[in-house]
């Protein structure tokens, strides 16, 4: 396990962050588990269901080849409540300087959301410039990446919304993009199911296509 985890080393481990959304604490630590054996270690849950910090708290203690995170952080509570649960990185559909220093306090690595060229300003005033773009691909996908790449040439993106198997790797391929989020490694039905290989075999099928296209 990596201590001081940065932005940086959260999206750098693989091409994909996948995008859990768990409504049964059951299913945290089997899936981890599906995802690590699939080469995939750096896993966001997001705070949209009444059992997320249970899950990542599960995963924490019962997966440690795993690194967990929280997704939809929004308030300073959320951040501090993710951190006592044992996520090590947050992610949030946007930015406010309260959040930016909520996870510093707690001692998360952040990705702020960003949509604008204004709010990726805001970001960098305080210290961020690794990025999640959201939504990424209602918000201008990847011609909005290309436009940002000169003003913003320090700023490195992860874009997620609306990323697919099929338009992820045109994202990848863009030089100040380092990984994409995207829910399509835990399809709903497979959780449900507790078809766990199957899950396995996507995050290694997918690991690999978009490296290789990178």
């Amino acid at each position: 396990m990596m201590d001081n985890l940065t932005a940086l080393q959260v999206m750098q481990h693989a091409p994909v962050i996948p995008v859990m959304v768990l409504n049964d604490v059951d299913h945290a630590v089997p899936l981890a588990r599906a995802l690590v054996a699939g080469g995939v270690r750096m896993l966001e849950v997001t705070l949209r269901t009444r059992q997320a910090l249970a899950c990542i708290e599960a995963i924490a203690k019962e997966v440690p080849q795993a690194v967990v995170g929280a997704g939809t952080v929004r308030t300073r509570a959320d951040a501090q409540a993710a951190a006592m649960a044992g996520a090590r990185f947050a992610v949030s559909p946007g930015y406010t300087p309260a959040v930016g220093q909520a996870c510093r306090d707690v001692g998360l690595a952040l990705l702020p959301g960003v949509a604008t060229s204004s709010e990726i300003l805001l970001a960098q005033e305080d210290g961020f410039s690794e990025l999640k773009f959201f939504p990424a691909m209602q918000a201008g996908g990847a011609a909005m990446l290309k436009a940002w790449s000169g003003p913003f040439w320090d700023v490195r993106f992860c874009p997620t919304g609306g990323v697919t198997l099929q338009n992820a790797p045109e994202l990848l391929a863009l030089p100040n993009v380092v990984c994409v989020g995207g829910s399509w490694l835990v399809p709903g039905d497979a959780v449900v199911s507790g078809d766990w290989a199957r899950i396995t075999h996507l995050a290694a099928d997918t690991k690999r296509l978009l490296v290789n296209q990178t």
